[in-house]
């Protein structure tokens, strides 16, 4: 049962609003924002600084946006962020034109030809810094940015960054996983023991 109780995505006209962006994004309103709405202010801030991080401004893929979110929100323990990262890595993947194959593989991406040297660091870094304590060292610090260039690796630190907000927002609140993203998360990832855990009904 989650903490707070979401607000009807027609609850009012700027609900309405903030929920059509994230119908183009996941499909559908999702409850984190609809709880947020409960304070109007951090639910509109949430939203800019959503869009802006994950917007495509360089080289980085918004599927490759959406699996460093994956692998963030995973080490995190987060199953909400889980399946809602890979439910909008198949979504940009699909637009992209990306391997879905990539989406079973995401945690072999260390050996997978699936993905290339600079995806490969780009996940590493992500599962090193979205560790508590935070594991990025030097050697991984490199290898970053021998792939990425600056402004390449400001986005990527700003989607682990922001899905650690939503890691903790989350499983703090026991948000309650939609339907939709609760069937992709058992469908890419119930074969590695994912389930919904207390974010499910």
């Amino acid at each position: 049962m989650p903490l707070v109780a979401p607000l009807p995505a027609d609850h009012d006209p700027e609900i309405a609003e903030l929920a059509r962006f994230f119908e183009s994004t996941l499909g559908f309103a999702p409850n984190s924002v609809l709880t947020m709405m409960r304070r109007p202010g951090l639910a509109r801030a949430f939203t800019e600084l959503n869009r802006a991080v994950m917007s495509r401004h360089g080289r980085v893929t918004g599927e490759l946006k959406r699996l460093v979110g994956h692998v963030a929100s995973t080490v995190a323990g987060c199953r909400y962020c889980e399946a809602h990262t890979i439910r909008a890595a198949a979504r940009f993947g699909a637009a992209e034109g990306a391997d879905a194959a990539r989406l079973d593989a995401v945690w072999d991406f260390r050996t997978s030809a699936l993905f290339t040297a600079a995806e490969r660091a780009a996940l590493e870094f992500a599962a090193a810094a979205a560790s508590v304590p935070g594991a990025v060292d030097e050697t991984i610090a490199t290898e970053l940015r021998r792939h990425w260039d600056d402004g390449d690796i400001v986005e990527i630190t700003g989607v682990v960054a922001l899905f650690g907000f939503l890691n903790r927002w989350n499983d703090a609140m026991a948000t309650e996983l939609e339907a939709s993203a609760a069937d992709d998360g058992r469908r890419w990832l119930a074969a590695r023991g994912w389930n919904a855990g207390k974010h499910g009904k």
